[in-house]
């Protein structure tokens, strides 16, 4: 590989962001695309919209030609604002999916190794965890304390770093006034009709663990499927 385009790509790994190294199988030329590049106008277009989704690479033949799409993407993130019932429920099932997954909630009450086992456990202010971790295109932020508090800063920096998920739990009248606040902090409509409220798949979940499964269901349409949504 081309020391210019393995530079750019290593800093890309660095940084959390996806690309695809394409190698035209014919003549073994190769050039490097960005997911944040525009991609109207590729030949492979269509093929690279489907590689970044999938994460997983492979050959391809096109009418441009037969190429070879390396594709690397960052292990999706799954930041849990909560460590509530629901919580304890979805850790073990997003790790099982995939996820790297954060549990952060500032009420030692709940933030404990014992309910939590060999989770990455943040008894912190979502403002400390944050600024350290910063939230990315990659990750997925589901608050679910239902105190604003706690919830609201989180949800609202998942909003601007543009996480691929943005969930909060909450009824309706709930959610209605999260957007007076949200509104009122500057968000436009547009910006808050990103949070997925109520929180997870429409499934007629109730119990905590039903709740979870509606959570990840959500979580992974997002990643995988976004146009769904």
């Amino acid at each position: 590989m081309d020391l210019t385009l393995l530079t750019r790509l290593n800093q890309l790994r660095s940084n959390r962001q996806a690309a695809i190294l394409v190698t035209n199988m014919s003549d073994g030329s190769q050039r490097l695309v960005e997911k944040v590049t525009d991609l109207i106008g590729d030949p492979l277009k269509e093929d690279l919209e489907k590689r970044f989704l999938s994460g997983k690479s492979g050959h391809v033949e096109t009418q441009a030609g037969s190429f070879f799409l390396t594709v690397s993407v960052p292990s999706p993130r799954l930041v849990l604002i909560g460590a509530v019932h629901i919580t304890q429920a979805l850790v073990p099932m997003a790790q099982i999916a995939g996820f790297d997954v954060t549990v952060i909630d500032p009420r030692t009450a709940f933030a404990t190794e014992d309910r939590f086992p060999g989770t990455l456990l943040k008894a912190e202010w979502p403002q400390e965890v944050l600024e350290e971790t910063p939230l990315d295109a990659y990750t997925a932020l589901a608050a679910v304390t239902h105190d604003p508090k706690i919830d609201d800063y989180p949800l609202q920096q998942a909003l601007r770093e543009g996480c691929f998920y943005v969930g909060a739990l909450g009824s309706r009248k709930t959610h209605g006034k999260r957007r007076d606040r949200f509104l009122e902090a500057g968000f436009s409509d547009e910006e808050f009709r990103r949070i997925d409220a109520p929180i997870g798949l429409d499934i007629g979940a109730s119990s905590p663990a039903e709740i979870a499964v509606a959570v990840l269901g959500s979580v992974i349409q997002a990643l995988r499927k976004p146009e769904a949504r």
